[in-house]
Parts: C-alpha cells; sequence; structure tokens
C-alpha cells in the first residue's frame, strides 16, 4: 500500500470511540502478546510540558547506552515522528508492516477503534520487537480513559494541571486531575510537577512533588543563547529547551532519571543538546521568529511570560491561528495584552480550524490587529514591521505544522 493512501486510511478512523474505555485496546494488545508488558514504562500525562518531559528523558536514557522507545503527539511535519526508537522516527516500512498486523486483528474481530487505538497497539508492538528497555509514554488526552493506559507505568509522571479538553474531561480542576492521576497504578513511582491542591487531593498514594522537593533549586533565562539555565544544589544544568516553563518539565525529567540511578554528569551533558520543534522553538534569521504550539490558556499565558521577560510589548508581532474547540475567547484575550502587533491567518483548511477573520471578528478589533487568510501573506507583513524584533507564530500545533510547510520551505 502506498504510503501516503495508508496513512489516510488511518487518519479515516475516527478520533472518539464509540465504546468508552479501554476494550477495544485490551482486545488489540491481547492478540498481539500483550506487547507492552515487555519493557519499563515511563508514563507521562498533564495538560502542557508531556513532549518535553519525554524528550529529556528520553535523550538522557540515550545517552547512557538504553534502547528506548519514545510515544508522543501531535506530530509537526510527518507522522513518523510519533514513534522514535533510540532517537529516530519509525520507518515508512515498519508503519506499513505494523498497520498490516493491526488491520488483520481489527478485521478478525470486528473491531471499531479509534485512530489513536489503532496507533498505539501498532506503537507498543513495534517496540516489542524491537528489545527496548524503556518506553518514554505520553499520554493522548486525558489518562484514566486514554488507549496508552493499558500499560502499567514504573514511574508515572503528571507534569501540570490546567482547563483544556473540558467537554471530555470535566469543567472543574479537581475533574480534570481525576482523569490525569488514573493513569496511576498500584505500583508506580509517582512524581507531579504541580502544586495544585486539586491534584495533590486526588493522589491516593505517596508521590514525590518536584516544586516541594526541588524548592531551593532556580533559573535563569538565557535571552542570548536562548537556554534555559537551571542550578540545584551546587550544579548547573544548561537545557537547550527555552522557557521558564521548562524549568518545571526538567524538574520532573530530573526526579525521573535520578529514580532510574542516572548521574548528574550524563544529565548535564546530554539535556544540552535535546531538541524539541514546536515549543519555543527559535529561529534566527532578520528578526527573531519563534515557534510555539500553546494551544489552550494555561500555554499561552506560560509562552507569553516567557517572552515579555525580554521583549517589550511593542517589539513582538504575532501570527495566530487557534481551533474552535479551543477557548479562544481566553486565549485571545491574553494575546490581545502581552503583544504589540496581531496577524489573524486561517486554519479553514483544518474541519476544527478558523478563518482568520473569524477570529478577527472575535477580537476587540483594535488597529493593531489585522487578517490575513493566507499564511505567506501574514508572514511578508510581519516581516515587513521595521520596528518589530520578534515574529511569534502561536495558538495551535496545526499552525506550526502549516508554517514550517507553506513558509519555511521557501526559506530553507
Amino acid at each position: 500500500m502506498e504510503m501516503e493512501k495508508l496513512l489516510k486510511e488511518i487518519y479515516d478512523y475516527s478520533m472518539y470511540s464509540e465504546k468508552k474505555g479501554l476494550e477495544n485496546i485490551n482486545i488489540l494488545c491481547e492478540e498481539l502478546g500483550n506487547p507492552q508488558k515487555n519493557y519499563k514504562i515511563i508514563h507521562i500525562a498533564g495538560t502542557n510540558g508531556k513532549g518535553s518531559t519525554s524528550t529529556i528523558v528520553e535523550k538522557v536514557l540515550i545517552g547512557k547506552g538504553y534502547s528506548v522507545g519514545k510515544f508522543t503527539s501531535p506530530h509537526i511535519l510527518k507522522f513518523n515522528e510519533r514513534i522514535c526508537l533510540n532517537g529516530k522516527n519509525i520507518s515508512n516500512e515498519d508503519i506499513v508492516k505494523y498497520y498490516e498486523i493491526i488491520k488483520k486483528i481489527v478485521i478478525c474481530k470486528n473491531l471499531k477503534p479509534t485512530f489513536f487505538e489503532i496507533i498505539t497497539a501498532m506503537m507498543f508492538k513495534y517496540f516489542s520487537d524491537k528489545n527496548i528497555e524503556y518506553l518514554v509514554l505520553e499520554v493522548g488526552l486525558g489518562g484514566r480513559l486514554d488507549s496508552t493506559n493499558i500499560a502499567n507505568g514504573d514511574i508515572v509522571v503528571i507534569t501540570n494541571i490546567s482547563y483544556d479538553h473540558m467537554e471530555i474531561l470535566g469543567n472543574s480542576l479537581e475533574e480534570i486531575s481525576k482523569e490525569k492521576v488514573g493513569i496511576i497504578k498500584e505500583n508506580s513511582y509517582v512524581i507531579i510537577g504541580d502544586d495544585k491542591e486539586e491534584l495533590k487531593n486526588v493522589i491516593k498514594k505517596e508521590y514525590v512533588n518536584v516544586l516541594e522537593k526541588y524548592k531551593s533549586s532556580s533559573y535563569e533565562l538565557d535571552f542570548k543563547e536562548f537556554k534555559t539555565n537551571i542550578y540545584i544544589e551546587d550544579k548547573k544544568y544548561t537545557c537547550s529547551l527555552f522557557g521558564g516553563y521548562q524549568y518545571r518539565n526538567f524538574l520532573c525529567a530530573y526526579e525521573v532519571l535520578k529514580k532510574i540511578g542516572i548521574n548528574d554528569k550524563l544529565i548535564q551533558k546530554e539535556i544540552s543538546n535535546v531538541y524539541w520543534p514546536g515549543r519555543l522553538e527559535i529561529l534566527k534569521k532578520e528578526k527573531i521568529i519563534i515557534l510555539d504550539g500553546a494551544h489552550n490558556e494555561d500555554g499561552i499565558e506560560k509562552l507569553l511570560e516567557t517572552l515579555t521577560r525580554y521583549y517589550k510589548k511593542d517589539e513582538i508581532v504575532a501570527i495566530v491561528s487557534i481551533l474552535k474547540d479551543k477557548n479562544y475567547n481566553k486565549m485571545l484575550e491574553k494575546i490581545e495584552e502581552k503583544i504589540g502587533k496581531i496577524i489573524y491567518t486561517s486554519l479553514s483548511e483544518n474541519k476544527r480550524g478558523q478563518a482568520a477573520k473569524e477570529l478577527y471578528d472575535i477580537s476587540k478589533k483594535r488597529e493593531n490587529e489585522i487578517y490575513e487568510e493566507n499564511i505567506l501573506k501574514a508572514y511578508e507583513k510581519a516581516k515587513s514591521l521595521k520596528d518589530k524584533k520578534v515574529i511569534l507564530i502561536c495558538g495551535s500545533f496545526y499552525l506550526i505544522s502549516k508554517f514550517k510547510r507553506e513558509v519555511l520551505k521557501d526559506e530553507n
């Protein structure tokens, strides 16, 4: 099967299951021989920060010499990014191979799985066949009913709790927290990176709160090199992932690595070269270009908090698009408060996306806010603003993906 046709077939599976729970993934994995039991698992949930935390852990474990799998979502440019073996994306050939294995089970058992159940089963089997030692496993959505939750996490991390996907996870922080902590198993070593009482109150076993354990640590942002310097006791850790929120992500990853027994020198060495696209990703051109997939209120708030430590409001122009199933009103309020010039652009080709004019009509429509449906034209307008030092692209991972495909391809 041609790769493009195969991926369309995978994407055509529903995003939501007719059967609530883990029934489909249980059947798939049982038919595969329960491959998820063949390696140690670091299971990571949270509203934001899952991917960054996962990637720090992955990079250091590979540096130690372990065979490591990583499962994350969404991808930015290629589906293959979701399933990584020792830092390398799964090949097209293996996607075909493992999809065909799962497809046979689906037909044989007359299942109606979701897109995410399909790729989760593919991933578990692929990593089992590759004899990995550790799987760094990012939750897709929530936790308790997420298809990754068929696995038993030896180490479980909850990075943080805030509002997102409320139509599925609940309208209160307590409800959302209950869904996230649903990945905790009887023998899990539990790590959290959030002080919220709503989270702490629903965890029914002993846990490590890194904000408490490492309360004497500190960090500083290097806006010249765009690095995050973290200080724990008398040691400095220079992380190539930039942003104030990366401090919390690093502490979560650090606690995972210390639990496994990794020494500080190796951690210091490996985190200096961690790469995770679309998370405060910096491109140095004639202006600083910053790509960030912040797609909820908390993510936008943390992004802007970092940028406004160094740049003045009137030095930043933002190209923005937000999916219609997000809390875009709150997100726009925060962006309008902190950014001097906003250019709304379109994601209307996505069934969850909005046109630029739709977003503009929702906004305050101030003179420093305009819209441009075409992303290339939006970028050209942003570049033409001589008084701006920074072009920020934010609001959705789909926007980051589109910007890389349609804009950066012409500049690289």
